[in-house]
């Protein structure tokens, strides 16, 4: 019966997909049909000339064609060098122009972009959207991120009983320019599982759900936003996110790959979200903490977020080389973390797209090229090598008075790596194709002119660097954060590319909402707990995933907000819900990392032999079930189940996880120990209670659906159960239950422990267990 219900969701699987891409395929059309009254030059002008144009005529000096730029208006404007006669763009005149011209002609020698270039020739709809524009003028304006974001009007809207605070006026208007109607709000039971799972990562339990359901107070919704918001596990699942971000891992990185005790900061990092320390204080503490006038211990060790990047201990590389790419990660990390931008693509030239020149990336650069490191300060060894200096130590008396939120276990010697300037300034040089040796012009610090000039009003220091971030007048520090927290809990962003918010990256689907968001947030002391806690009690958020055959055809991703968000859980929430679900979660907050059980022979084969992580030694008791983000992370080695549903590999910030099906994902569901181990666990849970099968089956579909069941499904799953206790045998049922080292209860029905436990295993098996709904 097990293979059946497989084979069934395998076929309505597919089915999706073939609809989703026909679906996808037949919007596009759709959009290419209409062409905007209007043109505007950063929605519909400047992704093209990005696209097809910029890569010889773009901000790039080095690859740059004939001299023409058509990034700025001046020189789009002006006579073209190489033939004065001529103009690149006359505003009001297609066919004056050279654009136009050469957009549109048929003669392959003539057309651009040439098929040299290997870009795409622009489509007919897209010739016509250039052409339209000139005609109206070919007017330019500035890129819509480097502009400061502006407090909108909140809209006016027609359904003004479905809207709950301001984000739904922004969200409302477009569903309803589109001439659809929002979803109704999801049922109390799918819509507390969403909201357990977004704010702590865990599902709720039986007690949460059975008072939730029984309150019907106007503001019973509230109420348990603020338990959950309240809660320790609010720091761990906000965490996550930024563990990504800041690519924290517990080894080194490189080919040794030993032991690295970074994790106070970690446990750092949930303690601020808990405590919801404004981001202002979260970000400038760690670019700058230790340029804090009277510096802390808490704010040395927020500087860890710049430490966290790969660090070799191999003999006989070279010391600057690899001192370079140290200060090299920690910018492209501040460019794409903080501002959004790809800064990394100026590191080699100037960058192609964006108005970063290779200059002003250098600038940059001069903010993290001072800290008193060494490119290779140790090789593999013991405890002393699992930081590098700068570092600093932790001591009992630290944790007991201080930093009372590390969970430090024992006595022995604590020490993190942190970050710390030398008392002379290094000097800083351009380095020319990226080299570290090859130095060009001295540069001074500095940022990119086109997002905020960095004046001399700032201390010249990382300290700078973070009042530069935090100015009103930044355009992106604001809107980057808030598109990163409408992605956690919408599953993309308000702006898709949530790493790149330049030339090349998606335009916002709701630009003013994102200002408005932004400027509110900024305007309300950059408090984070105020900005998730407007995201989920709007309508927008609350709403039911349900999905329409009308607007699965014209709005397949849910660009429109037109229903509620539905998305398979991270890896580490994977883990958690199957752990939490069957009783066996320790939750114990923070502390080192700890090793679950793992294919045996993954880190062995691929180890240089030296080091503490050269083999892989698993924990055992309570800390085989601790929360999938306290696994211990071998970069080179990550941890294979967390891997395979798409976990980051933390060897460089990421800002926005893959997110994948496949058979392997499967495959993990059904062999993994710890799912089995749960579903074991479980259910002589479920035995012990003394009720009918019938119940033991709704009590675990609870647990793991957070619902319960539909009939049919009830149906389902108690047949299985009386199959499966019919053809058990007690030798199957011996070998199924040892999976696992938490031991069975003595006095089991081991053939009726068995046959529960299939039925468990099969609903974690169920897409809906693993799935925010």
């Amino acid at each position: 019966m097990f293979r059946k219900l497989h084979l069934v969701w395998l076929l309505i699987a597919g089915c999706i997909l073939y609809c989703l891409h026909a679906c996808n395929s037949a919007g596009q059309q759709m959009d290419e049909e209409q062409i905007p009254d209007t043109i505007s030059y950063n929605f519909n002008i400047r992704p093209i000339l990005s696209d097809k144009c910029y890569k010889c005529h773009g901000p790039d000096a080095g690859h740059r064609e004939a001299d023409l730029r058509l990034d700025i208006p001046e020189i789009a404007y002006a006579a073209l060098k190489d033939n004065p006669t001529a103009h690149a763009l006359v505003p009001g005149d297609p066919s004056l122009s050279e654009v136009y011209r050469r957009i549109s002609t048929k003669d392959t020698a003539e057309q651009m972009p040439p098929v040299s270039s290997n870009l795409k020739k622009l489509t007919p709809f897209e010739v016509d959207l250039v052409k339209k524009w000139i005609k109206q003028g070919a007017k330019y304006e500035k890129h819509w991120a480097f502009v400061v974001p502006r407090a909108h009007p909140v809209p006016q809207v027609k359904n003004t009983a479905w809207v709950k605070n301001p984000i739904d006026n922004f969200v409302l208007q477009k569903i309803e320019q589109k001439g659809f109607e929002p979803n109704a709000e999801a049922d109390k039971e799918r819509l507390l599982k969403r909201l357990s799972l977004d704010l702590t990562g865990l599902p709720p339990t039986l007690k949460m759900m059975d008072s939730f359901l029984a309150d019907k107070s106007p503001d019973a919704y509230q109420k348990v936003v603020d338990e959950l918001m309240a809660s320790p596990q609010y720091g761990e699942k906000m965490a996550l996110h930024w563990l990504d971000v800041s690519r924290y891992a517990d080894s080194h990185g490189y080919q040794d790959d030993n032991y690295r005790s970074q994790w106070p900061w970690r446990d750092w990092v949930i303690h601020a979200f808990n405590e919801n320390l404004p981001y202002d204080k979260f970000i400038t503490w760690q670019l700058a903490g230790d340029k804090m006038p009277n510096a802390t211990k808490e704010q040395l060790l927020a500087t860890g977020f710049n430490r966290n990047h790969k660090i070799t201990e191999e003999g006989g590389v070279i010391d600057e080389e690899y001192r370079v790419s140290y200060v090299t990660d920690r910018t492209n990390t501040f460019g794409k973390a903080l501002l959004g931008i790809t800064l990394e693509c100026a590191h080699c030239h100037d960058h192609k797209y964006d108005p970063f020149s290779q200059k002003e990336y250098y600038q940059v650069f001069a903010f993290f090229n001072s800290v008193k490191e060494a490119g290779l300060q140790s090789s593999v060894g013991g405890p002393e090598t699992y930081a590098k200096r700068p570092m600093m130590q932790i001591s009992n008396a630290d944790v007991k008075n201080i930093l009372k939120f590390i969970n430090k276990q024992d006595t022995d010697k604590l020490i993190v790596s942190i970050m710390g300037d030398s008392d002379y300034v290094r000097r800083t040089f351009v380095l020319k194709r990226g080299n570290y040796d090859a130095h060009g012009d001295e540069v001074t610090l500095g940022t990119p002119k086109a997002i905020l000039p960095f004046t001399d009003n700032y201390p010249k220091n990382r300290l700078g660097l973070a009042e530069w971030l935090f100015n009103k007048k930044n355009p992106l520090t604001a809107r980057v954060f808030v598109n990163q927290v409408w992605q956690e809990f919408f599953g993309r962003g308000i702006v898709k590319n949530s790493g790149d918010f330049g030339m090349q990256g998606d335009l916002p689907s709701h630009p003013e909402l994102l200002d408005w968001l932004s400027v509110d947030f900024r305007d309300h002391g950059w408090d984070m707990k105020r900005l998730v806690k407007l995201v989920v009690m709007s309508a927008t958020y609350r709403q039911s995933a349900v999905v329409s055959p009308e607007k699965l055809r014209t709005d397949p991703d849910n660009i429109l907000y037109a229903r509620g968000p539905r998305n398979r859980l991270p890896a580490e929430f994977v883990r958690d819900l199957v752990l939490a679900s069957s009783g066996l979660l320790n939750h114990k907050i923070g502390g080192p990392s700890v090793n679950p059980y793992q294919p045996p022979g993954l880190w062995e084969n691929a180890t240089s032999g030296r080091g503490q992580l050269a083999t892989y030694k698993q924990v055992h008791g309570p800390d085989l079930y601790r929360r999938g983000m306290y696994t211990l992370i071998k970069r080179t080695v990550p941890p294979a189940s967390l891997a395979i549903f798409d976990a980051s590999n933390r060897d460089q910030c990421e800002v926005k996880r893959l997110r994948t099906n496949t058979p392997l994902q499967a495959l993990v569901m059904l062999n993994d120990p710890t799912v089995l181990e749960s579903a074991r666990v479980l259910a002589a849970k479920l035995l012990q209670d003394n009720s009918q099968s019938k119940d033991k089956i709704i009590k675990a579909f609870r647990l793991i659906m957070c619902r319960h069941p539909q009939e049919k499904e009830l149906a389902i799953l108690t047949a299985y159960y009386n199959d499966e206790l019919k053809s058990m045998t007690k030798a199957d049922a011996e070998k199924l239950l040892k999976v696992g080292e938490y031991p069975v209860p003595a006095n089991a029905d081991k053939v009726k422990l068995a046959a529960m436990m299939k039925v468990v295993d099969a609903m974690y098996n169920l897409e809906e267990a693993i799935t925010k709904t």
